[in-house]
């Protein structure tokens, strides 16, 4: 009994120690330190690591119907099929031509976006789409009210170079197109070139030719392609170049490395990529008649109904039919030079004697009328009441520059010719004027 008592008098001795030391200010102190530390720690992981999870918010998507206009279809006819009221449609088709100047629907050109905020909604904004640079926002207010908006979208004109060579049996096309040289701007290309060239004939293998132009783009898309900024061939009578320059007056022309006039009065070859078939000369025995005489022009193989543009602005002074030439046009070009055009198989419309035509114009269509063996143009210049060959013929050249302009063109062409240099070292890069 009493060993018991001992034991537990020693035990309440130590108690009373671990009590007093418990209690004493600095061995709390360190122990509140110790748990505020251990407290911080724990809140700073929870700040860095710790991501509460998110609560998705689901808001109601626009709602976009598209309308692709097609043969056939009208404003009132796509407006109404949308559900607008007759009063809609007419306020509609007034505002758009007031404010957008927008009239006529195009097929398979012409795009409508109609948008609602979601299906409960009616459409609230309409978006005509009407090409790749412009378009008309149509916006409903909160009173009701359209307004319109035309806009333009902007361009992104990039420079490209591309260059070729004629191989053997080659055509100017062809060799273009190998060039990569996309066909409208081929296209340009031998229009230009069709005053200077005659294309059945300078053409030979081992030429070399480079064209600069313009390719223009939209969000990094390439759309279409726009000008013929340069154009270089070597032909036989000497290399022909053409520089793109627009005057200080805004008006356009295409002018030689020196800043002369590079577009000439007339074209020596009216029909492109025709192939010649009989040349001008003195002396031909005629395929019908059977006997000697004189070939007053050129005769370019041309299916019936090829399309024959004047070879240069001018005035219409014959539009007949004789024995020889069968259905023909005579157009007088200035006090120096007249063209004629024979065997057409009919007359394009409205070209009439009087007629004031421009170059390109559609005159005619190819034929066989007259004494002839098959369809093709027969093509004469008349120069001071003489024929000419066509194809040998010095044209004069028109819009010459004067001295101001011709001293900003040679600054213009210096910085065409350093852009082709640096585009044929490095074809990918990217390059503005």
């Amino acid at each position: 009994m009493k060993k018991a008592k001992y034991i537990i008098k020693k035990m309440n001795v130590k108690l009373m120690e671990s009590y007093r030391k418990v209690c004493d200010i600095h061995v709390l102190s360190r122990l509140v330190l110790r748990l505020g530390l251990v407290m911080m720690t724990i809140a700073i992981g929870v700040v860095l690591f710790y991501k509460p999870a998110r609560v998705a918010v689901f808001k109601p998507s626009e709602i976009v119907s598209v309308i692709e206009v097609k043969s056939g279809d009208t404003l009132s006819k796509i407006l109404g099929s949308k559900g607008f009221s007759v009063r809609e449609i007419d306020t509609l088709s007034k505002t758009l031509k007031k404010d957008a100047d927008f009239v006529t629907l195009r097929p398979g050109r012409d795009k409508f976006e109609f948008i609602q905020k979601d299906e409960n909604q009616p459409i609230s904004k309409i978006v005509i789409k009407n090409g790749p640079w412009h378009r008309v926002e149509l916006n409903c207010g909160e009173t009701g009210t359209w307004e319109c908006q035309k806009i333009d979208i902007p361009r992104d004109t990039r420079l490209t170079y591309k260059e070729g060579e004629i191989l053997d049996g080659d055509s100017f096309y062809l060799a273009g197109m190998r060039a990569g040289i996309p066909a409208g701007i081929l296209a340009d290309v031998y229009d230009l070139l069709a005053f200077e060239m005659d294309f059945e004939r300078d053409v030979r293998a081992g030429q070399k030719f480079y064209v600069l132009y313009e390719e223009n783009f939209a969000s990094e898309k390439r759309v279409d392609t726009g000008h013929v900024l340069a154009v270089s061939f070597e032909a036989l009578r000497g290399n022909v170049q053409m520089y793109r320059y627009v005057k200080q007056d805004g008006g356009v022309g295409y002018y030689d490395e020196h800043g002369n006039g590079a577009i000439k009065s007339l074209k020596r070859t009216p029909i492109n990529n025709a192939k010649i078939t009989s040349s001008f000369s003195g002396r031909r025995k005629h395929p019908v008649l059977g006997f000697t005489r004189a070939h007053k022009g050129v005769d370019f193989r041309a299916p019936t109904g090829t399309p024959i543009p004047a070879a240069g602005a001018g005035r219409v002074v014959a539009r007949s039919f004789n024995r020889g030439h069968g259905n023909f046009v005579k157009i007088r070009h200035n006090g120096t030079f007249e063209t004629l055009y024979a065997h057409m198989s009919r007359f394009a419309k409205g070209v009439n004697v009087g007629t004031v035509v421009r170059q390109g114009q559609i005159i005619g269509y190819s034929g066989s009328t007259g004494l002839s063996t098959g369809p093709h143009l027969h093509y004469e210049i008349i120069k001071n009441g003489q024929h000419v060959n066509p194809m040998t013929v010095k044209l004069p050249a028109i819009n010459n520059l004067d001295a101001a302009n011709k001293k900003i063109f040679m600054e213009y062409k210096q910085q065409l010719d350093t852009t082709i240099n640096l585009l044929k070292d490095n074809p990918t890069q990217i390059m503005r004027l």
